[in-house]
């Protein structure tokens, strides 16, 4: 097995982060990685806002605010994962545009994807873990337009980024064969 195939099947997303700092320059680098994903006619349909250290609380705030009730009351659980976010080191907002045309948001959320897959393989090598969440809340007007998401906008993922606590034992998959379709005439 190659270095590569062993990267992908290693890869764990981590929920569980510890409390050292993740450089920003190095998320910057690891980016600049993940960017050569494939993307129709080059057109990066990418933006990122990252949160770190102080910053981490408008994210937090953000999440805090889009989880009131109608009557503006905020669930007690709703503090607990607000802790959680607290205590991991980075927070990545990754976000799209929202094309009209089928095709092109298609396109455009793949590459996004794609590269979002580069990324987290890249920092894997690197020692680095994090998880791709794409909670109910990122739908949120509120949370939307706290952290500066604007209309015509998706949000595709918010990656919790830190160096690993604990790494989840992995979880079989089903092999292939049993997925694949082999039209020969």
């Amino acid at each position: 097995m190659n270095a590569i195939d062993q990267n992908i099947i290693e890869r764990r997303s981590i929920k569980k982060f510890k409390v050292d700092a993740v450089s920003v320059e190095e998320i910057i680098e690891l980016l600049n990685v993940a960017k050569w994903a494939p993307n129709h006619k080059v057109n990066e349909p990418w933006r990122f806002l990252l949160y770190t250290d102080a910053g981490k609380e408008k994210f937090v705030q953000a999440f805090i605010e889009s989880m009131c009730t109608p009557d503006g009351e905020v669930p007690p659980k709703v503090f607990n994962k607000a802790d959680y976010f607290r205590s991991i080191p980075l927070h990545l907002v990754v976000v799209m545009p929202e094309d009209p045309r089928q095709r092109r948001w298609d396109e455009d959320y793949g590459a996004v994807s794609s590269m979002l897959q580069n990324f987290q393989l890249a920092a894997w090598e690197r020692g680095i873990g994090m998880i791709w969440r794409s909670n109910d809340w990122i739908y949120n007007p509120v949370f939307r337009e706290a952290i500066g998401v604007k209309p015509g906008e998706k949000i595709v993922a918010t990656m919790m980024i830190g160096y690993p606590a604990h790494v989840p034992a992995k979880q079989e998959r089903t092999d292939i064969r049993e997925k694949l379709t082999i039209i020969s005439e």
